[in-house]
């Protein structure tokens, strides 16, 4: 990957940057160059100076700054191309993120950049319905091919380099929507699973479970064993709230399904409707009768789920590796030196098997900063967006300023000390936070000597290891319906989504009983689930052939 980097960098053109070099009177962000393409040979002068941008926050940064634009990483873009950014961003949960979405979509007040989930269909991410086929056909967005061929000559260079990529994202008709995120190695791409506590176990004498029925029983001597030894009853066995029960599968995949569309040798599944499901169903709802899982699944809210984390509360959960494993490590190594948050192997049914659902991203996991239709300077939106892609947006984008945050040592980009050992109550996430968004989805190409420091920890290198293990076979790419199809298939699969979270919850509380569970797969065949499955079938056909 670094070579790629390297091969584009001789092409980071001025006029790339012309966005407004003049402008602000700094090069920072220029290099030198032997030759010039055609088609940027004789640009205009730029009319851009400001974007508004909409983009999700995230934890690691809300807790510290209003808006992305106190970021490190954007005040060095912002000498670099004279582009001030004004961010606009939602509510930190998901759900209320999508609502201010959708309303932005329909009342058609769009900011110049809108960066969200374009590719994906379901799941806890902010999407859009139908696709991104649909939202340029709907002139939400616009197609960027042309744009990119003449005015973006890092991304165009890195997709000519990967044709995977290219394939990934675009849609079936051909159309390149959005700038992407791009993990572009394996070791970026495997960064979340289960989680357990390694301090409980050793203390109660337990093995690793590695099965559902090893998880009960681990489970049942946290609630019952007072493993965190303040001689009461307050331990939560586990957390996994609602969308982490959607979110790569990490126990639904012990039955060999997901929470949404799947592939078995081909075939297009959907999981919610498969005899499996309600095995599952049956045994969460075991579990929330019980007491073993978190009684406010059903409700996350981050702050409260770190604070039972840090007051030694949580057993176990499904975590990032550093937006979990790492960041309470940091949290916890003064206050509890015995913490010890680990990896967890993904669970199966049977001692033995070979886990087949696991977390692992395609290069491309469908984020994507999009070009919105009212944007009065997409060309120059282009050549901003295309400086991540560049060789010193690479080392901006994953390693924040150098000489603040990073430094350059025999030829690479090393973290200073002082950002991979903050101080006590403060994550490396957190720390990292503070100069750009390497830790979380950005357009941008991720690089795996980024991923290397930032899991610093033995147990974040293990994790990553114990991760990586299933096969994901049954993963779908990020396909897509075709124009004709989106109407019809947005409709669809928004209202089964809908209906399946409120039963998914029913269900596991017990307000639902389960042998109901046929009629509620009844109801969403009634509700056109087997057109939405002949729709997917259609779209994988389609990528395979790409």
């Amino acid at each position: 990957m670094k070579k790629s980097f390297k091969q584009v960098g001789s092409i980071v053109l001025l006029s790339a940057l012309v966005i407004s070099v003049t402008a602000c009177g700094d090069d920072t962000g220029s290099t030198s160059s032997t030759s010039t393409p055609q088609s940027s040979a004789n640009a205009q002068p730029p009319k851009l100076t400001k974007l508004t941008y909409w983009v999700a926050n995230h934890s690691a940064a809300s807790g510290q700054m209003k808006t992305y634009a106190e970021m490190g990483m954007y005040k060095e873009l912002e000498k670099a191309t004279g582009v001030k950014v004004d961010f606009q961003h939602p509510p930190l949960e998901v759900p209320q993120a999508q609502e201010q979405f959708n309303l932005m979509i329909a009342t058609n007040e769009l900011p110049d950049v809108i960066e969200a989930s374009w590719g994906a269909t379901s799941g806890a991410v902010i999407r859009y319905p139908g696709g991104p086929e649909k939202a340029i056909l709907d002139k939400k967005i616009i197609k960027l091919n042309d744009l990119i061929d003449k005015y973006a000559p890092n991304l165009k260079k890195l997709l000519a380099d990967h044709p995977d990529w290219k394939k990934q994202i675009s849609t079936d008709e051909g159309s390149i929507y959005a700038f992407p995120f791009l993990r572009g190695d394996d070791k970026v791409r495997v960064f979340f699973g289960p989680s357990i506590r390694q301090d409980w176990l050793d203390k109660l004498g337990l093995k690793m479970p590695t099965t559902i029925d090893e998880w009960y029983t681990v489970l049942k001597a946290f609630k019952e064993k007072d493993p965190n030894g303040n001689g009461k009853a307050d331990e939560i066995p586990i957390y996994l709230d609602k969308n982490l029960f959607s979110t790569d599968a990490p126990f639904l995949g012990a039955w060999g399904i997901n929470y949404s569309f799947y592939q078995d040798s081909g075939t297009v599944k959907y999981g919610p409707i498969q005899p499996e499901y309600k095995d599952f169903l049956a045994t969460m709802n075991k579990w929330y009768k019980e007491g073993l899982l978190d009684k406010d699944f059903a409700a996350p809210n981050d702050k409260l789920f770190d604070n039972k984390m840090t007051t030694n509360l949580l057993g176990a959960t499904a975590s990032f590796n550093g937006g979990g494993i790492g960041k309470f490590a940091g949290l916890m190594k003064d206050k509890d030196p015995k913490f010890d948050l680990e990896a967890a192997p993904y669970p199966v049914l049977k001692a033995g098997d070979k886990a087949i659902w696991g977390q692992k991203d395609f290069a491309y996991n469908g984020v994507g900063a999009a070009i919105s239709a009212v944007n009065k300077n997409p060309i120059e939106t282009v050549k901003w967006l295309d400086y991540a892609y560049s060789e010193k947006g690479d080392l901006l984008f994953n390693y924040g300023v150098e000489g603040t945050s990073y430094k350059m040592e025999n030829g690479k980009a090393t973290f200073l000390p002082e950002i991979l050992n903050p101080p006590a109550g403060t994550s490396i996430q957190q720390s990292i936070a503070k100069y750009n968004r390497a830790t979380w989805s950005a357009p941008f190409v991720l690089s795996d000597n980024f991923q290397m420091q930032y899991l610093a920890l033995p147990q974040q290198k293990k994790a990553l290891e114990i991760w990586s293990k299933p096969t994901a076979e049954r993963k779908i790419p990020l396909v897509s319906p075709t124009q004709d199809e989106s109407s019809k298939f947005a409709s669809i699969v928004t209202d089964i989504q809908t209906y399946q979270d409120e039963m998914l919850l029913k269900f596991i509380m017990g307000v639902e009983p389960i042998d109901n569970f046929d009629q509620y797969v009844k109801k969403i065949k009634s509700m056109g689930i087997d057109d939405a499955i002949k729709i997917q079938q259609g779209a994988l056909e389609r990528f395979n052939k790409r």
